[in-house]
This record gives C-alpha cells, sequence and structure tokens, in this order.
C-alpha cells in the first residue's frame, strides 16, 4: 500500500504533523468507518467518515463520526444552503479524484466548503481518510479544521 497520498502530501505540505495507520480493507463491510475502527481496534466514534454532498446543488463535504448518521438538513444549514443531498458515487470520485472507500477530505482535485462533526472536538486526535481504501491518518482535530477551513456544526441525525 502507497504511504504517500495526494491527501498525506497537503497534510505535509500544511505542516500538520500526522500519523498513518493502514488497515486490510473490506468493500463488503456494512460500515466502512465502522470495519476500519474495528481493523484498528478504536472506539468508532473516533473514526471519521468523509461524506460528499451538494449543498443546493453545489459540492460540499461532511465529515462525521463512523458510528452515526448524518442529517443532511443539518448539514445544508452549517453550510449556509436550503437543502442537501448525498452526491452520487461517480461524481463524488470525480470531483474528489478518489475511489470511494478511499475519500479523504485532504487533497481534493477540487477544495469545496466543508463541515465537520463537532464531535470531533471532543477527541485529542480522530483518525480520517488518508486517501486512499485501508489508509487512515490520525491527527488533533483542530489542525484538520483548520487546513479544511471547516464549520464546525452538530450536524448528526437526531
Amino acid at each position: 500500500m502507497a504511504q504517500v497520498t495526494r491527501a498525506t502530501k497537503a497534510l505535509v505540505q500544511a505542516g500538520i504533523a500526522f500519523d498513518l495507520h493502514s488497515y486490510d480493507y473490506d468493500p463488503a463491510a456494512p460500515s466502512i468507518g465502522r470495519a476500519a475502527a474495528d481493523a484498528l481496534g478504536v472506539d468508532p466514534a473516533q473514526v471519521f467518515k468523509t461524506l460528499m454532498v451538494l449543498a443546493d446543488g453545489k459540492p460540499a463535504c461532511a465529515i462525521a463520526p463512523s458510528d452515526g448518521e448524518v442529517s443532511l438538513k443539518r448539514v445544508a444549514a452549517a453550510l449556509g444552503a436550503k437543502a442537501a443531498t448525498m452526491m452520487r458515487p461517480a461524481d463524488a470520485e470525480r470531483l474528489t479524484g478518489y475511489k470511494i472507500g478511499g475519500v479523504s477530505p485532504f487533497g481534493q482535485m477540487r477544495r469545496v466548503p466543508t463541515v465537520i462533526d463537532e464531535t470531533a472536538l471532543l477527541w485529542d486526535a480522530v483518525f480520517l481518510n488518508g486517501g486512499q481504501r485501508g489508509l487512515q491518518v490520525l491527527l488533533p482535530p483542530d489542525d484538520a479544521v483548520r487546513l479544511l477551513e471547516a464549520v464546525v456544526a452538530d450536524i448528526a441525525a437526531s
């Protein structure tokens, strides 16, 4: 597995310290984030999934704990939009340059508005996709928020 991806290059270029963690990716897993947490032996609430959405028809990124559901209504509100929908997988791959299951919020082909769930700030460090299936980066959530210029909001489904 390559340890250098566009995501890790973006983190290095920004001067953000991170740890790499790889695991055996299972494409048949019902929840990729939970499978990653299980493989890494960590709490699923510490592993965050990267979801590509359309907020009022414009691409955006939502980052949320892998152990929960996301409220698209709350994502839209956090991004100042009226509505949000999930982006089609093929469109997400084209926009980000990453394969589904390996979409990282870092180093995407095009920078888009990003919202990260507020629970990320409860952790000293969180796991985010490293830009490849089976690769996670562990970094302080504040560094992720700063690099992504992300909005921090409660985007969990009730």
